[in-house]
């Protein structure tokens, strides 16, 4: 199994169960502490920060792309970034079931974006499965959110500070607590 054949293997959201899938873990969360170690270890301009993102997520990265370090992700080959995305400080991305952020969304320090759930069941709770995040365009998610396996944030909206998003969000619409509730329309 290759790193783009697993990531078609996730948006099926099929159990993470198979010995060639914990191979394809392990090589990248090696792979992914590395960099984010190079990162977060020592000063870098931004070019520098968007060249060593880009070897992370195994693409090019936006030159409009901004990320203030700390940055950890324990897989970072199935991230999508489009343009004048920021990520400030002390974010942690999940992001083996995949994650996607759309143009000139802002995401808050310390945010946690996570990509796997683990099995209900007793007997196979070591399991994961993954669903996707999808991030709209314009969307601002305030510090130290959560946003959960699964949950897609429409275009224009606004999580706010320490929410924990369970569900999807609407677009043009604010969102807070715990769990995060609609409080208004934009």
């Amino acid at each position: 199994m290759t790193i783009e054949e697993f990531k078609d293997f996730v948006k099926e959201r099929k159990p993470l169960d198979s010995p060639e899938c914990w191979r394809i873990l392990n090589e990248a969360n090696d792979e992914a502490r590395k960099l984010t170690c190079k990162l977060n270890n020592s000063y870098h301009p931004m070019d520098e920060i968007r060249e060593i993102m880009s070897e992370l997520f195994g693409y090019k990265v936006p030159d409009s792309f901004r990320v203030f370090p700390p940055f950890y992700t324990d897989f970072g080959k199935n991230i999508k970034v489009e343009d004048n995305v920021f990520i400030n400080a002390g974010c942690q991305f999940q992001d083996q079931g995949g994650i996607e952020i759309g143009e000139g969304s802002l995401i808050g320090h310390n945010v946690v974006l996570a990509t796997l759930n683990h099995d209900l069941n007793p007997e196979r709770r070591q399991i994961c499965i993954p669903a996707p995040i999808k991030i709209g365009k314009n969307v601002w998610i305030g510090s130290n959110s959560t946003i959960l396996a699964g949950v897609t944030i429409g275009e224009n909206a606004v999580v706010a500070a320490g929410a924990v998003v369970n569900r999807d969000v609407e677009a043009n619409t604010i969102v807070g607590g715990v769990p995060a509730r609609p409080i208004k329309r934009i």
